[in-house]
């Protein structure tokens, strides 16, 4: 049972229960994962997502939480807010915000990519210049991949062409968020499976050292046994219907 049983939750409310249950344990741990270790309490993501169950989708609260700019407060703001109300403009606001992998990839993976607006922000984002900023667009090609089931093959054949352009930026999480781009398109079906080992391969066998890391980070997770098997499952399953 926790402490927050109103129905009605303010913002003082949330930062109070992420405060009271943080530690300094906790903040040490996130720095040594590269996340901040100011303005942050140190809560970890098992503690806030009940929570945030409890307190259902609130849109208000959740841009009202942003702009407290405690992390956790931004992390709660990815499980309350609602896809359908995001604006254009409040996606961009957020993502000039953004200056760590988590907050980042949070937002992306658990709110963002269920705008309307996430195709169109994602082949914006791709192209900043910022790290963070830029990271977002890859990160949202592989949530999209993983969450939008409408969407056709051609679209994300598409983001394959970005993935390569993406491919030589050395910055440690923009290159992360290039290859688990890729990844996740080859993880979508057996087509693109086979289309995301044929840029990984080529990526692989670059002279740029970048495009090289990146092609053989996504290899080693396209070529397990694991995904090949789960691929020609959802082959078999597509042909079955």
């Amino acid at each position: 049972m926790t402490d927050m049983q109103r129905v009605d939750v303010s913002v003082d409310d949330v930062v109070g229960w992420l405060k009271r249950r943080g530690s300094a344990r906790n903040r040490a741990g996130m720095a040594r994962y590269g996340l901040p270790s100011t303005n942050t309490f140190g809560v970890s993501m098992a503690t806030m997502q009940p929570e945030a169950k409890r307190i259902g989708t609130n849109h208000p609260l959740a841009l009202a939480l942003w702009r407290t700019g405690w992390y956790e407060a931004r992390i709660m703001s990815a499980f309350l807010g609602d896809p359908l109300q995001l604006t254009p403009a409040q996606m961009e606001a957020w993502c000039r915000d953004f200056d760590n992998w988590g907050v980042t990839d949070t937002i992306c993976f658990k709110l963002f990519d269920r705008s309307p607006h996430a195709w169109k922000k994602m082949a914006q984002w791709v192209r900043r210049r910022e790290e963070f900023q830029k990271r977002a667009g890859f990160v949202m090609i592989a949530c999209l991949a993983a969450h939008d089931k409408s969407a056709k093959d051609a679209e994300f054949v598409k983001c394959l062409k970005l993935v390569e352009a993406g491919a030589a930026d050395g910055r440690n999480f923009v290159k992360k968020g290039v290859s688990w781009a890729l990844r996740h398109i080859g993880h979508r079906n057996a087509a693109l499976h086979a289309a995301a080992v044929k840029t990984a391969t080529k990526l692989s066998k670059s002279e740029d050292a970048t495009e090289r890391w990146v092609g053989k980070d996504a290899l080693r997770d396209l070529l397990r046994p694991l995904v090949i098997k789960k691929v020609k499952a959802k082959k078999a399953g597509a042909k079955r219907r």
